[in-house]
């Protein structure tokens, strides 16, 4: 690539940015904060003041997973509503930069370059995708940047011990396999499965995790069909898997293929499996194309409140968040569940950011690693944020809902896999 010519004070200045993000906290750096000093001192402050935070995301805002574009407008307004009638985090107002990847891993790479050598923000709040965030991690932790609650499932998140410093936050697609196993082995224990999936670490893993959960049981997965990312269409997919005459669809997609692969078993009169759809697949505005009238009885899983469901009209959180999406992000439709994902992760935020022992980078790497029954409102109730030493893995309880009518119907209690399967991997 060619790089236009700059004076050498230019040249100066971006090199003291690219190579910033060890500031000491006691003094000097851009990021100082006065609050940092004593058992913080020498802690990393870039991108935290007193009465600032700059916070960093990447998402797809165009390409093939464009529908997670979403998910930041919720965020945004949770911050915003903070920022005016809270004091923000801490007394510091958060400024949260989002970027674009397309979903492209190598996007991904160069806007966390972007984001934490020029941007200096202190943390990348999210990195959606899993392809996204195995393509960054090594690099935010080479340079020792949180990367908190990254917004994918991949079980590695959670069990790997060489990158300390990124971490997830919803269920991870093993627990969630599980849920959806030990339903079929309840209700259709001798059932004959087909899966479509998407051929990367996210399909891969949650595939993984669902044969794993099988094993002894008379369940069997009769047929596999994977998709990439840059597939047209699933329509060839799906019709393969139709031959196997399975009667369970366990559709394990990000949503323009999930609609997709909705949509063709819907055309597909001749064949009608139970269809389960992944969460990450799962919302409104998938199933909505697709036509209500041809999604009767698909079930999934969830751990966050649905905008949707009147359960929660009443509900105090629910409340406050149609009221400030109305405020704050006055052009995005409140009833989007991506929306509400985004103000829930937001809040679990709040919630680590408030519990750090220091207000540097190690301060929110240790508090997101140490969360204890951490309630957020805008979660289930029974579902709580817990990690331990050995556990990275925030959020592992979900509950079971069938789409009925125009909605989502919750069913059965919420389950906790670590209690219900023992922890991951035993």
């Amino acid at each position: 690539m060619r790089v236009p010519a700059i004076g050498c004070a230019a040249l100066l200045l971006l090199a003291v940015a690219a190579c910033g993000g060890r500031d000491a906290a006691t003094g000097g750096g851009t990021g100082g904060t006065a609050a940092a000093g004593g058992q913080c001192a020498g802690q990393q402050t870039t991108g935290i003041t007193d009465k600032t935070i700059k916070l960093g995301g990447i998402y797809p805002l165009s390409g093939p997973a464009s529908a997670y574009g979403d998910i930041p407008k919720g965020i945004k307004a949770y911050f915003d509503y903070v920022n005016a009638e809270k004091g923000g985090i801490g007394g510091r107002k958060v400024e949260f930069v989002v970027r674009d990847d397309g979903y492209q891993p190598p996007k991904a790479v160069e806007e966390a370059r972007r984001l934490v050598e020029q941007e200096q923000v202190f943390a990348l709040f999210q990195t959606l995708g899993t392809p996204s965030t195995a393509a960054t991690w090594d690099y935010t932790n080479q340079r020792k940047v949180p990367q908190v609650f990254v917004a994918t499932g991949a079980s590695i998140w959670g069990t790997d011990t060489a990158h300390p410093w990124t971490i997830g936050w919803q269920p991870n697609y093993i627990s969630e396999a599980r849920v959806y196993a030990a339903y079929l082995k309840k209700e259709k224990p001798e059932a004959k499965v087909a899966v479509l999936y998407q051929n990367d670490d996210f399909g891969k893993d949650l595939l993984g995790g669902f044969k794993r959960a099988l094993e002894g049981t008379k369940v069997q997965v009769v047929a596999e069909q994977s998709y990439e990312v840059s597939d047209p269409s699933i329509d060839p997919q799906m019709r393969n898997l139709a031959e196997s005459k399975a009667d369970v669809l366990l559709n394990v997609t990000t949503p323009k293929f999930g609609s997709q692969a909705l949509a063709a078993d819907a055309k597909n009169t001749k064949w009608n499996p139970l269809h389960i759809v992944n969460n990450v697949a799962a919302s409104i505005t998938v199933l909505k194309p697709v036509g209500f009238e041809n999604v009767q009885g698909v079930v999934s899983a969830t751990y966050y409140k649905d905008p949707n469901d009147p359960t929660w009209a009443n509900d105090p959180e629910m409340q406050l968040y149609k009221q400030k999406m109305q405020q704050y992000a006055p052009g995005a439709d409140a009833n989007v569940p991506y929306h509400t994902f985004g103000w829930a992760a937001a809040s679990s935020f709040h919630k680590a950011m408030e519990a750090a022992a220091c207000p540097t980078r190690e301060g929110l790497r240790d508090s997101v690693r140490n969360l204890k029954g951490v309630k957020v409102d805008m979660l289930l109730p029974g579902v709580t944020l817990d990690t331990a030493q050995g556990d990275g893995f925030p959020i592992e309880s979900m509950q079971l809902m069938r789409f009925k009518g125009q909605r989502w119907e919750l069913f059965g209690d919420v389950i906790d896999t670590r209690k219900e399967f023992g922890p991951l991997g035993g």
